[in-house]
């Protein structure tokens, strides 16, 4: 089983992200992930545009496989600030997640959306904690 595989299996049982929204891991790497989800009439708000909390979803999710992916430490979100900056005009939603600074209990990320168009939906950032 290769390593994508392994965190696949592993991030299975995160159902909100991966049943619920329907979330999928496309790569990840030591402190780097990209994830991407597939629009469907579920995803949208009342103006035809992905519900703010399904980005926000997407993005904390790609936060979690780019920290703990590779990990043996177990980091949660502390706190998250995501600017939403245009809608999504396409189909499918990517986010990709990179560590700025990794501490021994604290932890430092970015998490860009965009669509497959290249239309820059959010920007994340996103304080870790480390739990063990």
């Amino acid at each position: 089983m290769s390593a994508l595989e392994e965190i696949r299996n592993r991030f299975k049982n995160d159902h909100f992200a991966t049943d619920v929204t329907g979330i999928v891991i496309d790569s990840a790497q030591p402190g780097k992930a990209v994830c991407s989800i597939t629009l469907e009439e579920r995803h949208m708000n009342e103006n035809n545009v992905p519900m703010g909390g399904a980005v926000f979803t997407l993005a904390d999710f790609t936060f979690a496989i780019a920290a703990n992916g590779y990990s043996d430490r177990k980091t949660v979100s502390q706190n998250v600030s995501i600017t939403f900056l245009a809608p999504a005009k396409g189909k499918r939603l990517i986010a990709e997640a990179s560590c700025l600074r990794e501490g021994r209990t604290t932890a430092l990320y970015m998490a860009d959306v965009r669509d497959e168009l290249g239309t820059y939906v959010a920007h994340a950032v996103v304080n870790g904690y480390v739990i063990n």
